[in-house]
Order: C-alpha cells, then structure tokens, then sequence
C-alpha cells in the first residue's frame, strides 16, 4: 500500500482529495452533520501553525489521510498531536489506516517525539482504532452545543442583561488591540489551573506577541475571530471568552477559552462574558446557529455555567495519548 507524503502546503488539488476523505468520515460517524467548508480545510493545511510544523500524507488511491502537528514551542519539542487520522468509510478495516499510522510513528521516532495526542469521539471507530494501537483515554471531555438566541429585546439595564457593576465589557474582532494585548495575555495564564489529566503537553507562557500569533492563524486561514473581555476600571483583564469561526459562511463557530483570573471569580464574569459573545455574535454573524465547545468531564464550574446558559451535551469525547 503506498502512502506518500504530502508537500507542505499541498497543491489545492490535494486540499480537495483531502476534504473529499474528511467529508466521508464525517457523514458515517456524525450522520446530519455536513463536511467541512473547503476554506476550512485549506486553511488548516495551506497555513503554516503557529506553535509547531505540519507533516501530511494520504493514501495513493485517495482512501486516507493523515496530519501531524511537531512542536517546536522549545516546551514541547518531545511530544506531538495527531490533527486527524481519517479513512474513508468503504475503506475501513483493509489496512489504510495502520499504513498511515506507520508512517505517523516512523515521523515521531524520527523526531525524537516519546509521545503522541489526539482529541477523538467517545465510543466511535476512532477510538476503538487508537486503543488497538495503545492509545490511552488521559483527559475524558464531552462536546456542548448551544443554538445562538435571537437577538435580545433591550432590558433597560444599563451595559445589557450581561453587565457585572465595576466591569465594562469590551468587544474585539480580529487581533486584540495592543493596549488591551500583555494584560489578555497574562489572563490566559490562568487556564494553568484548568484540567489537563495525565498529556504530557506542557503549559507554555503566554505572551502578547504569542497571543497576536494565535489569532493571526485564525485570520491568515480564511476565519473569524471575536474576543470579549471584562475590564476593571484600572484596564485590566478579568475574563474573557474567544470564538472562532473557522468558515465565516458556515451555521457552527466554536467557543474557544473561558477564563476568569482568580482574582475576579465569584462575581458572575464568566456569564456575562459567554452572553456578550452570543449576542455579538448573533449580531455580527447573522447567518451563525449554533456553538460548539468541549470542557473537560472534572471542569465541574464550566460544565454547570454551560448548562445554565443553555448549552446540551452533543457527545463524548477525551483526549487520548500513546507513549512511544
């Protein structure tokens, strides 16, 4: 079976081929949910990543792929994610996916990698596949997903419904302005104490100019991003929350980081902040329905804000790891 690797970026032709895979996937294991848009796809491949490199490589005849994401943030130069490892459903169980898992391994060794992540369904083919080459369950994690409301009547409390005395939300589209930059920047410091399980991933620092890099990915990829902040009067950041539209056409965007630094929690930040969001991005994004967003199983406070402002759990999922 011939596996070969892909040149990186790969020409749109192979964007397609890979999309076509992807798409297929998708369609046997979440059935009603469409594939992804091709700027999403093009994106991921054809846009260098910001904390690592990228190795790619498909089946000869079109039947699989797979993606490698090597760190080389210098804090995890011995450790990797594996981005996707994806069959075509008529294709499964004839030895395309071990072929493409030999050549991901060959690469880690390669690279002096000791292990290997990825974020998988709970109970689907993927994690059967990845037990049956040692991956172990290390962070168990469910997908929520919330419809986006319409937009609210005005309540006549002054801020919204979501304001929080002593605090002004803020809205950012694209890169966070760069007054606003270092203090987000260390606000995102404090998901050191989110859970993490047992990855050998560790936490890197987060700077402004790390934090620029991070959106700029989004954008450079054909995305959208939204930031709202909470500020105390001194400007500082006492929470915030990110969403991404990975297809500005698309009905789905996906909530990335909720923070409130330890300081400011028991205040009601983290609601105001997931509200703000909603209504901007209903407001911005008219054609958005729905947002996605995982949290860790042992997130106890996340999951019972999520549940208050309406998100439904979707499915299972964890991050599954193998030690090489």
């Amino acid at each position: 079976m011939k596996i070969r690797s892909l040149a990186v970026p790969p020409s749109d032709a192979e964007v397609d081929a890979w999309r076509a895979v992807l798409a297929a996937a998708r369609a046997a294991d979440l059935p009603g949910r469409t594939g992804p848009a091709r700027v999403e796809v093009a994106g991921r491949l054809q846009v260098a990543p910001a904390r690592g490199r990228a190795a790619l490589w498909a089946e000869g005849d079109g039947r699989g792929v797979a993606g490698l994401l090597l760190f080389t943030d210098g804090a995890n130069d011995h450790t990797a994610f594996l981005d996707v490892l994806a069959v075509r459903p008529d294709a499964r169980r004839r030895g395309v996916g071990t072929a493409l898992w030999a050549r991901v391994r060959e690469e880690l060794l390669a690279q002096g990698r000791t292990s290997v992540s990825a974020v998988l369904d709970a109970g689907g083919p993927g994690e059967a596949f990845a037990r049956s080459l040692g991956f172990e369950n290390v962070l168990p994690m469910a997908w929520y997903t919330q419809e986006v409301p319409e937009l609210p009547e005005p309540s006549g409390r002054p801020g919204g419904p979501e304001a929080v005395p002593g605090y002004a939300l803020h809205c950012w589209p694209g890169l966070s302005p760069d007054r606003h930059a270092a203090s987000l920047a260390a606000a995102h410091g404090a998901m050191e104490d989110a859970p993490s399980g047992d990855t050998d991933e560790k936490v890197v620092s987060w700077t402004a100019e790390r934090l620029h890099a991070a959106q700029r990915l989004v954008l450079d990829r054909g995305g959208r991003y939204l930031t709202v902040a909470a500020l105390t009067p001194a400007g500082e950041v006492a929470a915030y929350t990110e969403l991404v539209l990975a297809d500005p056409e698309g009905t789905r965007a996906m909530q990335y980081d909720t923070v409130v630094v330890p300081a400011h929690r028991g205040r009601g930040l983290g609601r105001a902040v997931k509200l703000r969001m909603l209504a901007q991005a209903r407001l911005r994004h008219p054609g958005l329905r729905y947002v996605d967003t995982t949290v860790a199983d042992e997130n106890t406070p996340m999951r019972a804000l999520n549940e208050a402002l309406g998100y439904r759990r979707e499915r299972g999922a964890a991050v599954f790891q193998v030690r090489l």
